[in-house]
Parts: C-alpha cells; sequence; structure tokens
C-alpha cells in the first residue's frame, strides 16, 4: 500500500478497524515514528489527544508518573463511551493513580507473588495438557482461536477468581463483548448504551460474588478482594466489583491473544518453530517475543498535571496522550530488526505491559500460561499450516486473533 499521510496515519490509530489489518496499522505507526512521533491527532467522535509513537517517548512518559496520569482517562474511548463509564462509576487499578493505587494494587498482589506462582505451576501445567489434549482430539483441524486459546487462560483465571465452572462459558461471552464492543461480530450490539449493558451485566454478576464471599469467604482471589480492608474500612462494593471485572478481562482476553498470535507467528515462520521444537530451553525468550509480537493491549492514555513536553514537542496542562505500545514495540530504535519474529530474541525491551508503578500485575501469570502451553504442546505437533485467513479483532484496546483456522498432525 501507498505510504499514508500525516493525518490518515494518525486517524489510524483512533480507528478500530485498523487494527484487525496488520499491513494498515503498522505502515501508519511506521510513518508517524518518522515524520510525527509526537502527533496531535482530532479524530471523529473522541475528544483530541497526542499520539506518542517512539519507544523512548513512551518510556519517558510511563516513567513520570506523576506528571502523567491515568485519571481521568486512561483508555481511548469516544465521547459518548466514556460519558457512559462514567456513569457506571467504574474505578479499576487503571484509572486511578498513587497513592490510592499503590494501596488498592497491594490487594490482590500477593496472588501474583513468585511464591504464589509456584504453587500454582502444577496446576497450569496440567491445564496445558488438557487442552493440548483437547487439540489433539479435534481431529486434525479447528479454529485455534474459539476452541482452544480462549478457553485454557479462561479457565486459569476464573479459577484464580473463584468463578464457579459452570458460569465460564457466561464470563467468557461478557469479557468478549466488553473488549470486543468496537468488532461487529463480538460486540453485543452497536450503540453504546447498548454495549455497556456487558458491563452493567458483569457487575451484577461480581456484586452477588462478592456478597457471597463475604457472607462465607473462600481461598480465591475472589475473597481477598471482598474482604480486603484500606485504612480501616472495608473495601466499597464499586471498587470490589471493579477489582473483578478488571482481572477477569485483562486476565483472559491479552493471553488468550498472546497465545493464539504466538500460535500463527510460529505457523507463518516455521524455521523458528522448528527452532524452538528443537530446544525448549528458549521459552521464556520465545514468550517474551510472542508477547511484543502481538502486543494484546494496543495503547493505554495518559493525561499531562502540568505544562510540559514530550519529544521536544510542547504538551499543555490537560492534554491527553496515547501510548501506543503497537508502535514501541515495532521502533527499529529500540529493537534489533523490529519486523522480525525471533523466538531466540536476546534483548527484548518491550512495552506490552507497560512500564513503571502500572506494569501489569498479571504479567508473571501470562507468562508461565504462555510458557506452558507451548511446553506441551510443541513436541507432540509435527506438522501445521493455516486453513483459511486469520481474522483479528477491531478495537483500540486489547485484542488480537479472533479467528485462527488450522491444519496439523499431532502424537
Amino acid at each position: 500500500m501507498s505510504a499514508p499521510t500525516i493525518e490518515e496515519a494518525a486517524a489510524a490509530v483512533a480507528d478500530p478497524n485498523a487494527y484487525a489489518d496488520d499491513d494498515r496499522i503498522h505502515a501508519a505507526l511506521a510513518h508517524l515514528r518518522r515524520t510525527a512521533p509526537v502527533a496531535w491527532v482530532e479524530a471523529p467522535g473522541y475528544h483530541p489527544f497526542w499520539a506518542i509513537t517512539r519507544h523512548e517517548d513512551i518510556m519517558a512518559v510511563e516513567r513520570a508518573n506523576d506528571v502523567f496520569t491515568n485519571s481521568p482517562r486512561p483508555v481511548l474511548m469516544t465521547a459518548a463511551e466514556e460519558e457512559l463509564q462514567a456513569a457506571v462509576q467504574i474505578r479499576t487499578l487503571i484509572h486511578m493513580d498513587d497513592p490510592e493505587h499503590r494501596v488498592m494494587r497491594a490487594v490482590a498482589l500477593n496472588w501474583f507473588r513468585p511464591r504464589a506462582l509456584k504453587a500454582m505451576r502444577s496446576r497450569i501445567d496440567e491445564l496445558a495438557r488438557i487442552y493440548v489434549d483437547k487439540l489433539a482430539a479435534a481431529g486434525g483441524e479447528c479454529d485455534f482461536v474459539q476452541e482452544v486459546a480462549v478457553n485454557f487462560p479462561l479457565y486459569v483465571i476464573m479459577s484464580l477468581l473463584g468463578v464457579p465452572e459452570a458460569d465460564f462459558p457466561r464470563m467468557l461471552t461478557l469479557t468478549q463483548e466488553l473488549v470486543g464492543s468496537a468488532d461487529t461480530e463480538l460486540a453485543r450490539s452497536t450503540p453504546p448504551d447498548e454495549q455497556m449493558n456487558a458491563l452493567l451485566d458483569m457487575f451484577d454478576y461480581f456484586s452477588k460474588l462478592a456478597a457471597r464471599r463475604r457472607e462465607h469467604p473462600t481461598d480465591d482471589m475472589a475473597s481477598t478482594i471482598a474482604n480486603a480492608v484500606i485504612d480501616g474500612e472495608p473495601l466499597g462494593d464499586i471498587d470490589a466489583v471493579s477489582y473483578y471485572a478488571l482481572i477477569a478481562t485483562a486476565g483472559h482476553d491479552t493471553t488468550t491473544s498472546s497465545i493464539s498470535g504466538g500460535m500463527r507467528a510460529l505457523i507463518e515462520h516455521p524455521e523458528q518453530r522448528r527452532r524452538l521444537t528443537d530446544d525448549l530451553e528458549l521459552l521464556p525468550a520465545a514468550t517474551e517475543e510472542m508477547i511484543r509480537w502481538v502486543t494484546p493491549v494496543k495503547a493505554f492514555m495518559r493525561t499531562a498535571t502540568q505544562d510540559t513536553e514530550v519529544g521536544g514537542v510542547p504538551v499543555a496542562q490537560g492534554d491527553s496522550l496515547l501510548l501506543s505500545y503497537v508502535s514501541g514495540n515495532r521502533d527499529d530504535e529500540a529493537f534489533d530488526e523490529p519486523f522480525r519474529f525471533d523466538v531466540g530474541r536476546e534483548v527484548n525491551k518491550h512495552v506490552a505491559f507497560g512500564f513503571g508503578v502500572h506494569f501489569c500485575l498479571g504479567a508473571p501469570l501470562a507468562r508461565m500460561e504462555i510458557s506452558s502451553f507451548f511446553n506441551e504442546l510443541l513436541p507432540r505437533l509435527r506438522s501445521i499450516e493455516l486453513a483459511g485467513e486469520p481474522e483479528l479483532t477491531a478495537t483500540t484496546f486489547v485484542g488480537g486473533l479472533k479467528h485462527l483456522p488450522i491444519k496439523y498432525t499431532m502424537v
């Protein structure tokens, strides 16, 4: 395709459909990195913002969390969606800044520390075997995303939360409707006020779960959150339910996207699949490369608390900034040959989990799930190829493949 203009490239950053077209979004972001790495975007339906596309500038903003805050606009949404979400009063970790953020983050932090993850390892490995067995039983052809990749991380995170297994399908539908609200296939419906019903349904479900855990505490994360005490006061209902919603969606869809996108990368780069299969010691590096390659969280927003500058460009107090993780992870000033998929990449400073005080709480769990799945799959996989065209989710926030038809042989 021909090179976009700066205006066209900037518009793509706010277009959900651009993220469903790898060539288009990467061409647009590469153009911005070269010509306008700090670009002013005025897209129809959105409040304006600066698009930050260079890795170096993204890191500088992330480090200065006192100058650039998450509140009041942590995620790119249309003006109408922002108004509706404000009415619901959702307050997750991504909406908070220190010192409140630090205190709230600590509520569930122990569940993601090395000791807790070590205790979970055998169960995650067991679940990986179960889902690789399901792949083997599928008869050599399937939609890898819908039949395998969405279910393995869903089972892990919902079990951790304490959601009954009978409710897993409902949680899958709700999380897909929430993160896929800009995708006509995944969204509940088109108008934003109707899309918000998915969030309200999730809130209703988790409100009831919190009430049950307060009355009858168990040893799951839901009980930890429901019975948390901050500054001598019980955690409020809105904060508890918001916490559940964040863990359920972020802990599921991001890992699903990384596993399915990692599978696609191994199919399209068979020499890298052979290399990894022959040397599974490369799995930690390969896991990081899959996460960089996919970048399931496309961007986060920040707001300037004072007049400042980014990359030499003046930014006024109150201006919003979009940190394009997709762009930062393909910046040739930060990565050697960033458009080369390399399972042994030695220096991988990707920003897919963010950086600094808002670094992803569940990153260690996501890494463990991805590594465990491919550690179980690759020794049993004899051949694999695409059986149709992969399809990506239309989104400006979280997403990846929604369909990956494959043909394969296994032992």
